[in-house]
């Protein structure tokens, strides 16, 4: 492409974007043919985040269906809010019973959390999904703009003091509010338009226009109405709102045009916070006619901003004094930009802040019935983010956090996710000399720092008998905890829910703060022979983290303690993680493949259930008591000869098949009933026992394979050994299979024999 190319598309999609300025008339033709253009602003935003669809996640061990809306999916995932799907959920319930009138009319929504839980990600996922939602057909915004300079030469324009010379199309004044369209119309005549508009809806939200006409807009609508009522117009109305004095114009919605944001830092006298300030020396040049003028009003408060749509306080313990002059804006819909001049709002009220707020609200709370806050708490509807419990969430956010990955993951299975959660990543830094270069964390190191961090989160007093916090991060994340050959869902789990979950722990900022460190620190310390100065290993990772919390001012002495007891397990975990990825990788060439395990599958399947067993000749055979044998010796290793009679097998290898197979079959031949079911046709590693053979191995495996192995010569084994060979291989499959790098390799597997050597006899 060249640049006229790239012109030519930027054209494009600003044609698709705005529209051409319409009548009042063809306006209220298009709603009845698109009623959601109309939509009032509670309504507009809950249109807009089910406009992006659901998905089904899992969070804290349950299937939730997410609305993709907050996964910011117009913008790539960039804000998008990580976790939190049933607190947002329970925001979107409270949107719809708002937009319908049903209840909670006169609240204000509240989001509540600790620091880095993604409050600030909300407001960035609201504006931008807001905006790209505007520019479709459906999400259309629309509003009002202004010409009495038509009426007649010579007589006051309406303008901000610009040029009475300027053109006919720069006499144009756009509402500063964004008023809605349909506030043009008298009230009864409005009434019947939405009625008969709502009649026609499948909706079970009607559409609501209440607000009247902001006051700079009512200064056009009265002077154009003197001066046509003072001729003897016949048609009064629609002389007030001819085209050539009003048209309806659509906008992009964005911050100061439908979504109001006051920020943290914002400062000002309440009312310029809120609507915004008089302009003296406007005053002086408009006719106020005895009083002041309200097209010398900035309009640029928090409100003004954000009618239409939606208003957000920011960092709202900050602007603690606001509150309670919103205290009758969501109920009462209107504002006063003066004390004889009022301006009706149509807004969705959001207030961000920390537990500081709460603090705050509650300074009276001692005084029972006479604590002067009580009706502005009673007001705020709260909903409390907290940190991430998810491990794959937790990974996903560290990631976003040390790159530029923003697409958010999403997967078929959690397999997926967790060959996500492992991987490696590599990150450029630039050193003090200058010169930049690639460090890499290894494989499981991102997963160390996440599952660390979540363990510092869960609450340990409703673990159940034999589970640690690892367990409960596993079930959470997977929904299930996998026991050797059983798999427990977490319905199965007794967690009672009165944890604080989430409430506190190391955030994200930490763990980045901490990763950071790390890539400009030297490690060649680990080993002077291998050039592996630039990979960050998971112990590097651990090590670091509960090193610095001392340090660190976020934590109190009582956390310090508690965070780094809980250290230690999550070593043993990521331990065994490393560990099965090399001893995966030693037996990759010899495991079992498919049709050999397929094979006894039908064997033992046919041996339960009589069921005929064909080959591919279409002739019967029988199940085979040798095969199956040989197959649960040498390949399960969990018999031996002792187990049989001949090759009959005793009563412990019975209750293993018909627990361990014949189960797992029946319940996939339950779950597939509707269907025509074979046991060709069953997923072998939905069976746990084959899962294991297909997927896993131990260190018997090992020795049992490789006789002459000996891990205490890993480091540096002698030429010509099985030894040699064995780590030869292991490495090249390490490297080729499990996305580690030579050195992370080197590095994962010495760090593994060393901790089996030991035991190895």
């Amino acid at each position: 492409m060249n640049g006229n190319d790239y012109v030519t598309e930027a054209d494009r999609a600003l044609e698709e974007t705005y529209e051409e300025p319409m009548s009042l008339a063809a306006y209220v033709d298009r709603i009845f043919e698109n009623p959601t253009i109309a939509s009032h602003a509670s309504k507009y935003l809950l249109e807009a985040i089910e406009a992006a669809g659901t998905r089904t996640v899992v969070e804290e061990g349950e299937e939730k269906e997410r609305y993709r809306f907050f996964d910011d999916p117009y913008n790539d995932g960039e804000h998008a809010i990580l976790g939190n799907t049933e607190v947002l959920n329970g925001f979107v319930d409270d949107l719809r019973s708002i937009a319908a009138g049903r209840a909670k009319d006169e609240k204000i929504i509240w989001f509540e959390g600790p620091t880095a839980t993604g409050k600030s990600e909300l407001k960035r996922c609201l504006v931008n999904g807001l905006r790209e939602y505007s520019k479709t057909p459906e999400g259309r915004r629309y509003t009002v703009e202004w010409n009495v300079t038509t009426a007649e030469a010579g007589d006051r324009g309406l303008s901000y003091g610009g040029d009475p010379t300027a053109t006919d199309e720069q006499n144009w004044y756009e509402s500063p509010v964004q008023s809605h369209p349909l506030s043009v119309f008298p009230d009864p005549v409005r009434e019947r338009l939405l009625a008969d508009l709502n009649d026609e809806l499948e909706d079970h939200v009607p559409v609501r226009v209440e607000a009247e006409l902001d006051p700079f807009s009512r200064e056009a609508y009265e002077f154009l109405e003197e001066r046509y009522r003072r001729e003897g117009e016949a048609d009064l109305f629609s002389a007030i709102t001819d085209e050539t004095h009003l048209r309806v114009k659509n906008y992009v919605v964005d911050v100061g045009q439908g979504v109001g944001v006051l920020h943290s830092e914002d400062e000002g006298r309440p009312k310029e916070r809120l609507v915004g300030s008089w302009m003296h020396g406007m005053l002086q040049e408009l006719d106020s006619r005895g009083r002041k003028n309200p097209q010398a009003f900035s309009y640029d408060g928090v409100l003004s901003q954000g009618n239409g749509v939606l208003t957000v306080v920011e960092d709202a313990a900050q602007h603690a004094d606001l509150l309670q002059k919103l205290l009758n804006v969501p109920d009462e819909q209107s504002v006063k930009l003066d004390k004889g001049i009022g301006m009706d709002v149509d807004t969705q009220m959001l207030i961000i802040s920390n537990p500081d707020l709460e603090a705050q609200l509650n300074q009276h709370a001692d005084r029972n019935g006479m604590d002067p806050l009580k009706a502005l708490k009673r007001r705020l509807d709260k909903h409390r983010f907290g940190y991430l419990t998810n491990l794959s969430l937790e990974a996903e956010l560290i990631r976003r956090e040390l790159t530029n990955e923003t697409a958010v993951w999403e997967a078929e299975s959690y397999d997926e996710l967790e060959d996500r959660i492992r991987e490696p990543v590599t990150v450029t830094v630039k050193g003090q000399d200058g010169r930049t270069r690639t460090q890499e964390f290894a494989p499981h190191a991102i997963e160390a720092a996440a599952l660390y961090a979540v363990v510092t989160r869960l609450d340990e007093t409703d673990l159940p008998n034999g589970l640690d916090l690892v367990d409960k991060a596993l079930i959470f994340d997977q929904g299930f905890l996998q026991e050797g050959d059983t798999r427990r869902e977490k319905d199965e789990f007794d967690f009672n829910g009165d944890g604080d979950d989430g409430g506190h722990g190391i955030p994200v900022t930490y763990t980045r703060d901490t990763l950071a460190e790390l890539l400009q620190t030297d490690r060649e310390r680990h080993h002077h022979d291998l050039p592996v100065e630039d990979v960050v290993m998971p112990r590097d990772v651990l090590n670091t983290m509960a090193e610095g919390l001392a340090a660190a001012p976020v934590f109190s002495t009582g956390e310090r303690s508690e965070f780094e007891n809980r250290v230690v397990s999550v070593k043993n975990y990521i331990f065994d993680r490393q560990e099965s990825d090399v001893i995966e990788a030693i037996m990759h060439d010899k495991r079992v493949d498919e049709e050999t395990v397929a094979e006894y599958v039908e064997h033992v399947y046919a041996w339960e259930t009589d069921e005929p067993l064909y080959n591919d000749r279409g002739e019967r055979v029988e199940p085979d008591p040798l095969k199956m044998k040989l197959f649960e010796i040498e390949h399960l290793g969990r018999f031996t000869e002792e187990d049989y009679e001949g090759n009959l097998p005793r009563e412990r290898v019975r209750n293993f098949r018909r627990e361990k197979v014949i189960t797992s079959l029946n319940r996939h031949a339950w779950e597939h009933r509707d269907e025509d079911f074979a046991v060709e046709d069953v997923d072998l590693t939905a069976i746990p026992v084959i899962k294991t053979v297909l997927e896993s191995h131990d260190w018997d495996d090992v020795q049992r394979t490789f006789e002459d192995f000996d891990p205490r010569q890993w480091d540096d084994p002698p030429s010509g050994t099985e030894t040699a060979a064995v780590k030869e291989s292991t490495i090249e499959t390490m490297v080729d299979l499990f996305d580690y790098s030579e050195a992370s390799a080197e590095l994962t597997s010495r760090h593994v024999m060393g901790q089996v050597s030991y035991r190895w006899d």
